[in-house]
């Protein structure tokens, strides 16, 4: 029946009309949008061409590249005039002192961008980090989704943060993808839509802008367009039905940013080896006028290897803007792109009509989400504003709804109680696992499974590096052997913190039970343990295809105690 609701859901959304007009407050009333449009008007007419140019460009500001650097960004904020910032590493105190200085200054008010997808911890490592989106994608209550996002956007207003560059709305189909993956909701587009709707409505509900990105689609990359070019080769048919459908079903929802990768789409753009994010034929033909997007298109960094390895700064930001967006994101030639900006409406190539699009749509933005009306930030107690009991609360529900239990053969669970060996394996901290799991619990190295005897209850955890969004998830070959020669004469219950394709290639057809956690870190390592303890429910879903023998969608539940024996085996 779900899937069902789902695929009526993501029929409609290819059947409905144009996209509904850009952002802005859900309570705005007629006399809310009339003001709007005048401020808005009033506004555009007082500037001059010069400073309606600056406002397509945002810069990135780091505070970890020391007073030079920062002396370079006062000065383009000063003379360029730019419309905003995008705030990177890495001190959330000495940020918020720079925002509230350039906002001070500048004419008109900044937007504020920042990556957060997980979070600012994202950007600012004293935030406290949020699941990613792969870890999300297998909750199946989405509201907590929004819950997530909503507390996202009030720690966005405690820095002065307006435009949260998110959700990632890319559909992973490729497990090799070396920039998405965990960035993904998942491999089903159903799933995508559902998660990425309630991770934007968490946002925009609480005036922070969304941006869904990559468009127009790097879920099937082997690539990383940080380097290099990606190419997606799929037809026409593929690409409306896949990487194309979770912005066609999001776009009239009022999703105020669409982001444009900087990918090569054959099938989109006959000109051999033009990223869609300088390509009109995408831009402008496709997401404009056949989708009928009007919120804000913003490019992806044009300082990543595939387009910054190919154009020279200033000549990049003219194409971009050239081929339809509103927004050249982490210019490396601001002065130079407004020169030839200029120069090329001069020779009739690009008309004075699509700046006045453009800066109108930025201005109307910023009046909606309150910039008008700018208010200083105080950087007193961020580290501990940014993290504090109520992110870890929320933090640790948030995985525990994640945990998904696909494999349990000999009903093992809950392990409160009875005696149990726990091997760590692989590279990753686990000390956080084996004190929550309780003082019955015996921890073993890899080289002491001799010792334990035979028919024994046994926890094998796979502890991936949870550094980074990016880091391998492939199990080594010693780790696969313990698992091997452990099942042989013991009941296994195998954790997996890390990426559920860590199973894609490991033999679990003698496992007993098989936990998913997704992550490693001490939140997810907490809520794993409470779930196999019967402290909480299991009824997390995966959210990727692995094999042929674990789908996407496959979860058992199981409830709390006492009615722990009484779990189905269910598959969406």
């Amino acid at each position: 029946m779900k899937k069902l609701l789902y695929t009526s859901l993501f029929i409609v959304a290819f059947i409905s009309p144009k996209a509904k007009a850009q952002y802005q407050p859900k309570n705005a009333s007629p006399e809310d949008l009339k003001k709007a449009q005048q401020w808005v008007d009033k506004t555009y007419m007082s500037l001059s061409q010069d400073e309606k140019l600056g406002q397509l460009f945002i810069v990135a500001l780091y505070t970890n590249k020391g007073e030079d650097f920062i002396s370079q960004i006062r000065n383009i904020v000063a003379n360029d005039k730019i419309g905003g910032l995008i705030l990177m590493q890495d001190d959330a105190a000495r940020e918020i002192n720079l925002v509230n200085e350039f906002q001070q200054k500048s004419k008109i008010p900044l937007m504020i961008g920042m990556d957060a997808e997980w979070g600012l911890f994202q950007r600012i490592a004293t935030a406290h980090k949020f699941p990613w989106a792969m870890t999300l994608g297998a909750i199946q209550d989405k509201n907590l989704i929004y819950q997530m996002s909503a507390k996202i956007a009030e720690d966005c207003h405690r820095m002065g943060i307006n435009w949260d560059f998110a959700p990632v709305v890319d559909v992973n189909t490729n497990p090799n993808n070396p920039i998405i993956g965990n960035r993904s909701f998942g491999s089903e587009v159903p799933n995508v839509i559902s998660s990425a709707l309630s991770y934007s409505n968490g946002l925009q509900d609480n005036n922070i802008l969304a941006a869904i990105k990559h468009f127009p689609g790097h879920g099937d990359t082997s690539t990383d367009s940080h380097l290099d070019l990606p190419v997606v080769s799929h037809n026409q048919e593929r690409l409306n039905t896949v990487e194309l459908a979770p912005f066609k079903a999001l776009m009239d929802k009022g999703i105020g940013g669409v982001m444009v990768a900087h990918l090569y789409v054959p099938s989109l753009e006959s000109g051999k080896g033009i990223p869609a994010s300088v390509s009109k034929n995408i831009i402008t033909g496709l997401l404009k006028d056949k989708l009928g997007y009007k919120g804000l298109i913003i490019t992806d960094a044009l300082n990543m290897g595939a387009v910054a390895n190919k154009y020279k700064p200033g000549e990049l930001d003219a194409l971009a803007f050239k081929a339809g967006n509103d927004i050249m994101l982490f210019s490396q030639g601001v002065s130079e792109g407004k020169k030839l900006i200029q120069k090329a409406i001069d020779n009739g190539e690009i008309p004075q009509s699509r700046v006045e699009e453009s800066v109108k749509k930025i201005l109307l933005t910023k009046y909606f989400l309150g910039l008008t009306q700018y208010t200083p930030k105080n950087p007193e107690n961020i580290n501990s504003d940014l993290n504090n009991d109520s992110h870890k609360a929320l933090v640790q529900n948030l995985y525990a709804n994640a945990l998904t239990l696909i494999k349990n053969d000999q009903g093992l669970l809950p392990v409160s109680g009875k005696q149990v060996f726990y091997i760590p394996l692989e590279e990753a901290p686990y000390q956080t696992f084996a004190n929550r799991l309780g003082s019955n619990v015996i921890i073993k190295k890899a080289s002491e499974i001799r010792t334990i005897p035979t028919g024994s209850t046994v926890i094998v955890g796979f502890h991936k590096d949870n550094s980074t969004a990016y880091k391998p998830y492939k199990i080594s070959a010693e780790s696969k052997k313990v698992l091997a020669d452990l099942s042989k004469n013991q009941n296994v219950i195998l954790t997996v913190f890390g990426s559920a394709y860590a199973l894609k290639e490991v033999d679990i057809s003698k496992v007993s039970t098989v936990l998913v956690a997704y992550e490693n870190n001490d939140d997810s390592m907490n809520a794993a343990a409470d779930a196999l303890n019967g402290k909480t429910k299991i009824w997390g879903k995966l959210p990727v295809l692995i094999n042929d023998q674990l789908k996407a969608g496959m979860g058992i539940d199981i409830p709390l105690l006492p009615s722990i024996h009484t779990t189905t085996s269910k598959q969406q």
